[in-house]
């Protein structure tokens, strides 16, 4: 896989993700909804720094992991297979059907001063490991063969964040018709198991790879 074929299908990839409703996307739509775009803005860019955050602890991770031990590599790989797997069984036959944008309120609510929204999306971001353990199972997989596996896991990490900043502001310009469609229980089922078919088609691709 060249470099060229590794961004085009991760950024294909990784955008049916960023669009998948999640937690991340309910507290920006929440933030919005009921404290105003500016809020909901100012959360959305807590999220996207917690992605950045999480990437770069990860890509540093992977890199000296990767390049300490070939069994790190097999093992780390099977691991991701069974995850992506496992996760995309979940999604397909155990789809939401609803999408509860209040559910999205946490800790992070007390935050306090002029960037407490900022904050509050910052902390939901980097309090949720699951992010940590998407990104060790499915960022490895795009890396291709003689490129240094640190610093593009973190340029994945970063275009996946960089794809978050459009969907969010596509959310905070139209809040309301968005909402109303993510809250159809036809749309997030189906959003759920086209989502499960992307995971479990890239655990079968991570099976196959080679180092």
């Amino acid at each position: 896989m060249t470099i060229a074929q590794s961004l085009i299908s991760f950024v294909i990839a990784a955008g049916l993700l960023t669009i998948t409703p999640g937690l991340d996307t309910a507290v920006v739509l929440r933030t919005a909804t009921s404290e105003g775009a500016k809020r909901g803005a100012l959360a959305a860019l807590g999220v996207v720094l917690g992605c950045l955050i999480w990437g770069g602890a990860v890509a540093i991770g992977l890199g000296a992991l990767l390049a300490a031990s070939p069994l790190a590599f097999t093992a780390l790989k099977w691991a991701g297979v069974a995850y992506l797997v496992w996760l995309g069984l979940q999604l397909i036959t155990k789809p939401r059907t609803a999408f509860a944008v209040a559910a999205a309120e946490d800790s992070a609510d007390r935050a306090r001063g002029a960037f407490a929204w900022f904050w509050k999306g910052l902390l939901q971001n980097l309090l949720n490991p699951k992010i940590a353990v998407f990104y060790i199972s499915f960022l490895p997989q795009f890396t291709p063969l003689g490129v240094a596996t640190a610093p593009y896991v973190f340029l994945l990490a970063a275009i996946h964040a960089g794809l978050g900043v459009v969907w969010f502001s596509m959310l905070l310009l139209a809040t309301r018709p968005l909402l109303r469609q993510l809250r159809r229980p036809g749309v997030v089922k189906a959003m759920d198991r086209l989502t499960g078919c992307v995971f479990m088609g890239f655990g079968v691709k991570l099976a196959l790879a080679r180092r």
